[in-house]
């Protein structure tokens, strides 16, 4: 009888330890074993993945020549010590991927050694000794970037678990990894106890770690945020958001409430970029380890609809529109957004589109969704990925406003209605930016900041981010009484968003997007009509934007316009004035230098710029005493922190309703070559408001060659059913839906 228990004590015991096992296998997060198997029976085989592990391969052979540095934390975002991390849990990620893959021990050990100098410094480190963020980190001056970290050699430590002893993973979980994760989460709980691209870094690394040491607690911590924690409700961070206003924390909380359901991302496509790749790596290591969670279907699928939605929110180029805090030039070239379409692609529906975008980054992962990228690329399977026209709700159930975008012809006109966005949103709302093959037409400034550059604010955010790139004089919208919106206040901004009135890209003769306003300024609304028009005997399309404001009080309104280019022409007679003063005093307008100011006499007010080799020509139904103003960014600015570009102001006076109506023409070409201008002059004779009224307003567009079209639209019924009926000029005109356009 005790030999039959003691037989069955060990089989249970073994039965345990087997299922013990299974639950340790490693790799498991990026790479699994049978990943690994496949990968090494396909080297030599597939172009894109053998050039992608070759070139990882050379980077990380120099590094390794160089040998290990950990030098003891020390400064801001670019300088040595802060790079050098950085650096450090890149090459450690990226050599533990190779030590998998090729099977050679150097790049495990280089991991190790390195993982026990950190082991040994951490135990002992202090807080960063710079003391400017809300949550300071150890390695790094912030939490985030500590997350940063922990993220990457998370992945490292899971490529060489079974190449340490027990002895060597029990000292470096009990000295460093632990203790990592807890600071950046329960000792640190203002950064990591929050929706934010913040905490979605916090809660990722804590997760990502928490998988590998198969640490229940940590993975639940990283799920679900840490338990029992209260923060101040009105406690705000850097920058000025909240930290925990409204009690939702943890990884899955960071899912279900910056995306909409068209996978828009609250805070702008510069930072979904930037959050996309915690998200995905860890929802990649939650696939293989904890597949009952279907995380990749969590809130209908969204992470990967929220890849589609951000190569959506690229030009032809794939740079990203720079939405609230966005540095231009920042494209699905990044690292980021290689992790994006592989995974997409992978744990998606194989979508062809991607497979040209992959073979445009030129590299791939170095795990089984890269190998499928590859392997796709290989075959023949990539086709071009089509940007189309597209309206992205915001808001965690998508009532939050949202982001129209119109194509045509190579035009791109982006359209914002969102809401806040976090504390990286911008006082803009119903702003917007023009794009042509590519190039900027009218921008949207984006963020200031020299990112990563020491010796600009620490590689940090200026403060000229806060008395320019946020205000509301900074983007192409209405400005009254030289206010912000919402007073460029976070707290007032984040209670309210603007409304899709209408979107319709289903003509090919025209595309629009409108969209009102109600809670910027107190007491006055705003209703901005945007639509993209093909008509015959012109060019190019030709964008149409209706602007219709009503208010209870009397104001002066400002409408910005920053083109890019050079001044052709125009025909307001201004005047330059003998010493450049600032526009105004505060809001923005202490930045703009005012270089000309002219009255706009004529019915129709023109102004041309040359740009890239195109003209562009803005022309404007303006009243007798509207003002034109010829500015320049860069007033008050000694240390050159901001770019020296240019805009024109359309400004009208004491008046509390009114319209304004512009069109802007891309059309001609000059050669500097040739010397040659062809097609230099505007093609619209005459812009007339011919109705405008509460339910109305009809505008007049005549060519050049005499030809005229008009359209309308319906301001309170925005259905596509209903009926209208309205006489202009003795005519008839009867429609269904909310607008009407005839040429």
């Amino acid at each position: 009888m005790t030999k039959n228990i003691t037989t069955i004590q060990v089989i249970i015991c073994c039965i345990f330890l087997c299922f013990s096992t299974m639950a340790q296998e490693h790799p498991s997060l990026i790479l699994t074993k049978a990943g690994v198997q496949n990968i090494r029976a396909e080297l030599g085989n597939v172009p894109l993945f053998d050039a992608s592990l070759e070139k990882l391969k050379q980077e990380v052979d120099a590094e390794i020549a160089l040998g290990i540095d950990t030098p003891v934390p020390q400064d801001y975002s670019g300088g040595y010590t802060h790079e050098r991390h950085k650096r450090n849990m890149v090459v450690m990620q990226q050599a533990g991927v190779l030590y998998q893959i090729l099977d050679d021990a150097k790049y495990a050990k280089y991991v190790k050694d390195m993982l026990m100098q950190y082991e040994a410094m951490y135990k002992t480190l202090p807080l960063h000794p710079k003391t400017r963020s809300y949550a300071r980190g150890k390695l790094f001056w912030q939490c985030l970037n500590d997350s940063n970290w922990l993220v990457y050699v998370s992945q490292a430590y899971d490529c060489i678990y079974d190449y340490l002893d027990k002895a060597e993973r029990k000292k470096l979980e009990k000295n460093l990894f632990r203790p990592f994760a807890d600071h950046i989460s329960v000792d640190s709980p203002q950064f990591y106890q929050r929706v934010h691209n913040h905490s979605t870094w916090g809660n990722a690394a804590v997760g990502m770690i928490g998988l590998v040491m198969n640490d229940k607690e940590l993975i639940d911590r990283a799920l679900y945020g840490i338990k029992g924690v209260s923060l101040d409700k009105t406690a705000k961070d850097d920058d000025g958001g909240f930290l925990n206003k409204d009690g939702k924390a943890g990884f899955l909380a960071n899912i279900e409430e910056p995306f909409s359901p068209d996978g828009y991302y609250n805070e702008g496509p510069y930072y979904q970029r930037y959050a996309m790749y915690p998200f995905l790596i860890f929802a990649e290591g939650l696939h293989n380890v904890k597949p009952e969670l279907k995380i990749f279907e969590y809130k209908d699928g969204v992470l990967l609809k929220s890849i589609d939605a951000l190569l959506n929110l690229s030009d032809a180029d794939g740079d990203f529109f720079p939405l609230n805090d966005g540095q231009k030039g920042m494209s699905y070239y990044n690292n980021a957004l290689v992790t994006a379409v592989d995974i997409s692609y992978y744990f998606g529906n194989q979508d062809p589109g991607l497979l040209s975008i992959a073979a445009k980054q030129n590299k791939v992962l170095l795990d089984d969704t890269g190998l499928a990228v590859a392997l796709g690329v290989k075959n023949g399977k990539a086709q071009p990925f089509e940007k189309k026209s597209i309206n992205l709700s915001d808001g965690p159930e998508g009532k939050q406003g949202g982001v129209g975008i119109l194509r045509s012809d190579g035009l791109e006109l982006v359209f914002k209605y969102a809401s806040q966005g976090s504390s990286h949103g911008h006082y803009d709302k119903l702003s917007y930016s023009y794009y042509e093959n590519g190039n900027e037409v009218l921008q949207d400034y984006g963020l200031a900041r020299f990112v990563n550059i020491e010796q600009k604010g620490g590689g940090n955010y200026l403060k000229e981010n806060k008395t320019w790139a946020k205000q509301t004089v900074a983007h192409n919208t209405l400005v009254q009484n030289e206010q912000s919106h919402y007073q460029g206040k976070y707290d007032i901004g984040s209670k309210y968003h603007p409304n899709l009135y209408l979107f319709d890209s289903s003509q090919e003769n025209i595309q629009i997007v409108s969209a009102t306003e109600t809670n910027a300024y107190p007491g006055t609304k705003m209703q901005r009509t945007m639509a993209i028009i093909k008509q015959d005997g012109f060019e190019k399309p030709f964008m149409l934007d209706i602007l219709k404001v009503t208010s209870d009080s009397t104001n002066q309104y400002d409408l910005p316009f920053y083109f890019m280019g050079q001044v052709v022409k125009t025909n307001v007679d201004y005047k330059i004035p003998n010493t450049l003063e600032p526009l105004g005093e505060h809001n923005g307008y202490q930045h703009l230098w005012l270089e000309g100011t002219g009255m706009t006499n004529n019915e129709n007010t023109k102004f041309s710029w040359l740009d890239n080799g195109r003209f562009y020509t803005m022309t404007s139904a303006t009243l007798p005493n509207d003002e034109l103003k010829l500015v320049r960014i860069g007033a008050n600015d000694p240390e050159f922190n901001l770019r020296r570009e240019a805009g024109v102001i359309l400004r009208r006076k004491d008046i509390n309703n009114t319209l304004f109506v512009s069109t802007i023409e891309s059309h001609g070409s000059y050669s500097p070559v040739s010397e040659l201008a062809i097609n230099s002059n505007s093609n619209i004779q005459e812009l007339k408001v011919v109705v405008d009224t509460a339910a109305y307003t009809a505008i007049e567009i005549t060519a050049i060659n005499d030809e005229t079209s008009l359209f309308i639209i319906a301001n309170t019924n925005n259905s596509k059913e209903a009926e209208h009926k309205l006489k202009i000029n003795d005519k008839n005109y009867e429609w269904s839906g909310s607008y009407h356009f005839n040429k």
